[in-house]
């Protein structure tokens, strides 16, 4: 357009020299209708900036900020969709540990803690929810207590109540706080009706035989201890002496996380949904050589995402708690083992809280009447804890 009205057009290009020392001059070719002629040389000008130009973008990224506070702590770090928030798991571990829970990060930590050789074995924990929101572990009212009927659950049992009482020694890190589960020592307070009394006084004998402190109350003694209790369907109660109570599962579960990452556990948020297979590990000839154990390799699906990692490991520790059958179904374990499904199956549990000032203070222990139902204090201020299984026709 600009030759056909016959007006000037510019084409600016550069010339670098150091005649005066600037290195940089600049020409302009001018066309026209008369031809073409070139200007001088002119010696390059650096643009004038402000001096307080600098202070004024500070100013103005600040103002940015404290306008938009929901996203100051991702400030510069977005994600775009579909891909995962947080980093990847390797591709490879020793031990993949399925779920995130106290079991979960205590198996962790066994494994470090007990190692013959520092960071000898890769650990690496995943958890579905790292919101903890439906877990079991911070859902719990967080008791212990020795009186069960098995000798396994009993020993376990006095196991965890001196790793709790000496909890810092295990899970303490060098540089940070001391740990503080809040740990409220209080028997638990078994009651049993005439028709259970016989089975209650059986547990006890198996509790004392593995070293376990529990007394035997007939209803009058109880009475004489618990004067709020009502003891006329009760036959028999049964109280700990030692080693029971409640502390804050939450803190617990933290500690347990810390001190194996301390020790070089990974984790990552995901989903273990089945396991790949590796080529030739679907069986051998009977008469077969024995060959290494292929690789197991789960899938663990990224949060938020449609990608999934699959990770080589030699062992899958299944420690996702009421869901653990489901997750051997997913990865078609039992199918595959030739071994029936895991007899786990997630139930409806419920915890209420309520306020009564006038209830039992310090003498309240933790009670289980002779319904299921249980509950005990939470703190020193009328507040309690507790809840009942439903029966098995409201939850088959």
């Amino acid at each position: 357009l600009e030759e056909e009205l016959g007006g000037p057009r510019r084409d600016w290009w550069g010339l670098q020299g150091s005649a005066d020392g600037s290195g940089l001059f600049q020409g302009v070719l001018e066309k026209g209708p008369r031809g073409t002629a070139y200007c001088a040389p002119q010696a390059w000008q650096p643009p004038c900036i402000p001096a307080d130009l600098g202070q004024g973008l500070e100013r103005l990224v600040q103002t940015l900020k404290d306008q938009l506070p929901a996203t100051r702590d991702g400030w510069g770090r977005w994600t775009p969709p579909g891909l995962p928030p947080g980093p990847r798991p390797p591709e490879e571990a020793d031990v993949v540990v399925v779920g995130g829970g106290v079991v979960g990060w205590s198996v962790a930590f066994w494994l470090k803690a007990l190692e013959n050789q520092r960071h000898g074995m890769k650990v690496l924990v995943v958890e579905r929810d790292p919101t903890y929101s439906r877990a079991s572990t911070v859902l719990s009212v967080g008791g212990i207590r020795q009186q069960f009927s098995l000798p396994e659950n009993i020993q376990m049992s006095r196991f965890s109540a001196s790793f709790l009482r000496n909890i810092n020694e295990h899970l303490g890190i060098p540089n940070e706080p001391r740990i503080d589960i809040q740990f409220q020592p209080s028997g638990y307070l078994f009651l049993a009706c005439p028709e259970r009394a016989e089975g209650l006084e059986a547990a006890v004998r198996v509790q004392r035989e593995e070293g376990a402190q529990v007394a035997l109350l007939s209803p009058a003694q109880l009475k004489a201890k618990f004067p709020w209790i009502h003891t006329e369907d009760v036959a028999v109660a049964s109280y700990g002496l030692q080693d029971e109570g409640w502390f804050d599962p939450w803190t617990l579960l933290q500690a347990f996380r810390h001190k194996a990452m301390s020790l070089g556990v990974q984790s990552c948020a995901g989903e273990v949904r089945g396991e790949e297979w590796v080529a030739g590990s679907r069986g051998t000839p009977v008469r077969s050589p024995p060959q290494p154990r292929p690789p197991k390799i789960p899938r663990v699906h990224m949060q938020d995402s449609r990608e999934y990692q699959p990770i080589a490991c030699a062992i899958v520790v299944n420690a996702a708690g009421a869901w653990a059958g489901e997750l051997l179904a997913t990865a078609g374990l039992p199918g595959r083992l030739g071994h029936p499904p895991l007899p786990i199956q997630p139930r409806k549990r419920y915890v209420f809280s309520w306020h009564c000032p006038d209830g039992p203070g310090f003498s309240c222990p933790f009670l289980v009447d002779t319904t299921g139902a249980y509950f005990r204090r939470d703190g020193i201020a009328g507040n309690y804890l507790g809840g009942m299984s439903p029966s098995e026709v409201s939850d088959p």
